[in-house]
C-alpha cells in the first residue's frame, strides 16, 4: 500500500485515545485565537519581501508559505530548518481523489513521505533530547509517559497534522482571493468596510470550497432518499454542491460578502469537524486583512487564464499572477 495514502487515513488506534484529547489541546479556541497577531506578522513579512515589486504569484509567494510557516510554529519545526518547507510542495493531494493515482503521482508521493518521514524521526530523536514547548514535545513525550506511540504512529500523525494544516487552507486564500478579484465590486465592499472579512471567509468557504467532496463507510444500514445502503458501503458526499444548494441558498452561485449566514459545510460536522478550522478560518482572515490595508488595488495580472490544479477532491489554484500599482 501507498505510504502516504496509510498516512492520510491513518487514525489514532483504540487504545490511544488520549492522543485525540492531546492534539485539541494544541487548538483550543484561545490558543489558536492567541497565534492571530503571530499570523498577521508573518502576512506582513511575507508581503514586504514583494510589494515593491508591483507583481507576485499569490499562491507561491503568500498562499503557500504562511498556512506552512504557522504549523511549522505549532508543531515546533526549528526556523533553520522551515525553508525545506516553505519550498516544497504538496505531493500526495492527487491521492485524495477517488480516481487512481498516476505512476508519477504514486512515485512523488512516496519520495515526499520518505523525505519528511525520515526529517520527524530525526527531530523526534532532538526533542527526546531537548524538550520544547511545542506539539512534538508533547506527543513525544505522552510515548514515555505509559501509553507509548511507536515510532511508526508519531511519525504517521505528525506528518498527518503537518498535511492537513496547510494544503486546505492555501486553497481557502487562493479562492479568496480569485473570486474576489474576478468580482471587483465584492473586493470594494471588503475594502471599504473591513469588519465584514470574517463573513466574506464563511462566504468564499460556501462558494468555493477548498474540499469539494468526502467519503465515509457506513456504520449500518440506511435508507437514502428511497434507495438503500448496506453497512460497509462507501458514500461520497459533495460538500461543494451542498454549499451552493438553491433549495438553501439564495442565489447560490454568487459570490456575496454581505450574505447573512453562510453557514458552509466545508468543515464538516459532528466529530468530523475539522479540528484546525478557527485556525483557518484566522489565516485567511488576516490575509485578506492585509492585502486590502497595503494594496487595495490589486488586480489579477492574466484574468484570462485560470490554472486550477486538477483534482476531485480538492479545489485549489496551482497559480495565482496578480498585480498593482
Amino acid at each position: 500500500m501507498v505510504e502516504l495514502t496509510h498516512m492520510m487515513l491513518m487514525c489514532d488506534p483504540p487504545d490511544h485515545t488520549w492522543l485525540r484529547g492531546l492534539v485539541t489541546k494544541a487548538f483550543t479556541a484561545r490558543r489558536i485565537e492567541a497565534l492571530r497577531e503571530r499570523v498577521r506578522d508573518m502576512a506582513e513579512g511575507l508581503l514586504d519581501q514583494v510589494v515593491g515589486a508591483g507583481r507576485m504569484e499569490a499562491i507561491r509567494d503568500l498562499a503557500f508559505p504562511l498556512p506552512v510557516m504557522v504549523i511549522c510554529d505549532l508543531l515546533g519545526i526549528p526556523e533553520a530548518d522551515r525553508n525545506r518547507f516553505v519550498k516544497g510542495s504538496t505531493s500526495g493531494a492527487p491521492l485524495l481523489n477517488p480516481t487512481p493515482p498516476t505512476r508519477a503521482d504514486l512515485d512523488a508521493a512516496n519520495a515526499g513521505t520518505q523525505a519528511s518521514g525520515a526529517y520527524f524521526e530525526s527531530l523526534f530523536e532532538q526533542r527526546r533530547r531537548e524538550p520544547q514547548d511545542d506539539l512534538i514535545t508533547q506527543l513525544v513525550q505522552a510515548e514515555e509517559a505509559g501509553d507509548r506511540l511507536s515510532t511508526a504512529e508519531l511519525r504517521a500523525n505528525v506528518s498527518l497534522l503537518f498535511a492537513a494544516g496547510h494544503e486546505t487552507t492555501v486553497n481557502l486564500i487562493g479562492n479568496g482571493l480569485i473570486s474576489l478579484l474576478r468580482q471587483p465590486g465584492q473586493w470594494r465592499i471588503l475594502r471599504d468596510d473591513p469588519s465584514l472579512i470574517p463573513n466574506a471567509v464563511e462566504e468564499i468557504l460556501r462558494y468555493e470550497s477548498p474540499v469539494q467532496a468526502v467519503s465515509r463507510v457506513l456504520a449500518e444500514p440506511v435508507e437514502l432518499d428511497g434507495t438503500r445502503l448496506d453497512r460497509g458501503e462507501l458514500v461520497v458526499a459533495l460538500l461543494g454542491a451542498g454549499n451552493r444548494d438553491p433549495a438553501v441558498f439564495d442565489e447560490p452561485n454568487r459570490l456575496d460578502v454581505t450574505r447573512k449566514d453562510p453557514n458552509p459545510l466545508s468543515f464538516g460536522g459532528g466529530i468530523h469537524f475539522c479540528l484546525g478550522a478557527q485556525l483557518a478560518r484566522i489565516e485567511a482572515a488576516e490575509v485578506f486583512g492585509v492585502l486590502l490595508r497595503r494594496i487595495p488595488d490589486l488586480r489579477l495580472a492574466e484574468p484570462d487564464r485560470i490554472a486550477w490544479r486538477p483534482s476531485f477532491a480538492l479545489r485549489g489554484l496551482a497559480e495565482l499572477p496578480v498585480v498593482w500599482g
